[in-house]
């Protein structure tokens, strides 16, 4: 049985802040690459694997911090990934070579993919006594995600324009720092036996990373290139051994069974899809302000603040009463159509725009789009799913998120090379290149929200969908 946490609400201040952080660390060094690039001597190819690095390893390892958690315990593995993330932030940070840099944002992603899981599973115990506050609570939770993103690319225009960019990861320490003391205010979970599938995580680990590797290269090498050709199918091989591993043995990484939990399925390809439509969208979108408006670093990561509003009121004062009335489905597939509409409203962008007529109101609709998508996704895709795998659960829905985001700004930055985007300093041809990419985008969040309206199970009630997973022995739960 599980017990009301009296500090519960705190302990969620420290989760959400750990989600932000973790997001944050995909967009904090946009705005600063170029000064990467100068310091630490990276050529034009290598220079995206300062973003890459991080995002793969933290999506190929999620599935494995989610067992973990499992196993292991989610509140030590929370404080082991914020250690982890620590050490990669000093590395990072000092890096003085362009193979340092990317060692130290790999070993960031490591510790992402410990802290993400874990976290969603704290969440999940200290809020599973009512439905209701679930809700608020995974609306607070799920806020600090697209604001994290967000906030990131602000962010680093201020340490990039006002300090050096080293800043952008010397701020996670004394951040992980102030984390790891007040992780005594999250509930302490018993550790259960059992195995680590190693050779499953190794497996799927390895099948992610180099699907997303063959992307984001094939714009570079070409997409019919032998190299690229190879390493696509080396990851569906890898992909369907992860499959047979998982049904041939005792205890895997991935039960199949999880995907008996309703919902799972259509909501984790919302989630790859969301993904994939938002995260270019804010990428190009930041392109767009500085390379063809002239915005500088700081002015462009202004520019997205009001984005950053309005995520945050719908997310925790609209969506959550929203889904309480009408559920997690309708939501999620008017929230992409939503998300579509903003991004074709941006796709008209002209070399000659303004702000306040060519972003703004375009770049809000969109926001207004994944603030209603996003927590219904993330809770459909976790409600259901037994006390013992809500771990996994929680690394299922986040592996979609990031890999379907890492393999949408490969895909999407393709499209955009391809209409003129890397034409620095030809500003037609650079708006066409963005412009093909935010209608990518349209297209994919799109194509979610019809499959969500048509595909999706409905609700048995409205709120169905703020229920957490039943319990089924599995671990106790102290406050």
């Amino acid at each position: 049985m599980s017990t009301v946490n009296p500090r519960r609400w705190w302990a969620l201040v420290v989760l959400a802040a750990a989600q932000f952080m973790v997001i944050m660390d995909t967009s904090i060094i946009g705005v600063a690459l170029p000064e990467m690039q100068k310091d630490l001597g990276f050529s034009q190819g290598e220079l995206q694997w300062v973003f890459n690095a991080y995002v793969i390893v933290f999506g190929g390892l999620l599935l494995l911090g989610g067992r973990l958690s499992d196993l292991i315990g989610a509140r030590k593995i929370f404080v082991a990934g914020w250690v982890v993330m620590i050490a990669g932030s000093v590395l990072a940070a000092v890096a003085q070579t362009a193979w340092v840099e990317i060692l130290g944002r790999a070993v960031q992603g490591v510790g992402g993919a410990l802290i993400a899981p874990s976290a969603m599973t704290l969440l999940m115990m200290l809020f599973m006594h009512d439905p209701r506050e679930l809700g608020k609570a995974m609306a607070l939770y799920g806020a600090a995600a697209p604001a994290g993103g967000t906030a990131g690319v602000f962010l680093g225009g201020v340490f990039t324009e006002w300090a050096a960019w080293q800043w952008c990861f010397i701020i996670y320490v004394p951040i992980g720092i102030a984390t790891l003391a007040a992780t005594k205010l999250l509930p302490n979970v018993e550790s259960r036996r059992g195995s680590v599938d190693v050779l499953g995580a190794v497996a799927v680990t390895a099948g992610l990373a180099l699907a997303v590797f063959a992307v984001v290269r094939a714009p570079e090498v070409g997409w019919g290139s032998t190299g690229t050709i190879l390493q696509l199918a080396g990851a569906v091989v890898l992909l369907i051994l992860f499959f047979v591993i998982q049904k041939a043995i005792r205890e895997p990484l991935m039960p199949l069974s999880v995907w008996r939990v309703p919902r799972l399925g259509t909501a984790n390809l919302a989630m790859t899809l969301l993904g994939a439509a938002w995260i270019p969208m804010w990428y190009f979108l930041n392109l767009y302000l500085q390379q063809v408006l002239g915005y500088g670093a700081f002015a462009s990561g202004a520019a997205l603040l009001p984005m950053t509003v309005l995520l945050m009121i719908f997310m925790t004062a609209i969506t959550a009463k929203l889904m309480a009335k009408v559920g997690a489905k309708p939501l999620i597939g008017v929230g992409l159509l939503v998300l579509a509409a903003g991004l074709l409203w941006l796709a008209a962008v002209e070399p000659t725009g303004t702000f306040l007529v060519d972003v703004l109101p375009a770049s809000l609709v969109a926001a207004l789009g994944m603030s209603l998508a996003y927590i219904p996704a993330m809770i459909a895709a976790m409600s259901g799913a037994p006390q013992e795998q809500a771990g996994l659960a929680s690394g299922i829905v986040n592996t979609t998120y990031n890999v379907g985001s890492a393999l949408g700004l490969a895909a999407l930055t393709a499209v955009a090379m391809s209409q003129g985007a890397d034409q620095l300093g030809n500003l037609p041809k650079l708006t066409d290149g963005f412009s093909s990419a935010f209608i990518g985008a349209a297209v994919i969040a799109a194509v979610g929200g019809v499959i969500t309206l048509l595909v999706m199970k409905g609700d048995k009630a409205p709120a169905a969908d703020a229920s957490v997973p039943a319990q089924q022995g599995g671990d106790k739960v102290s406050a």
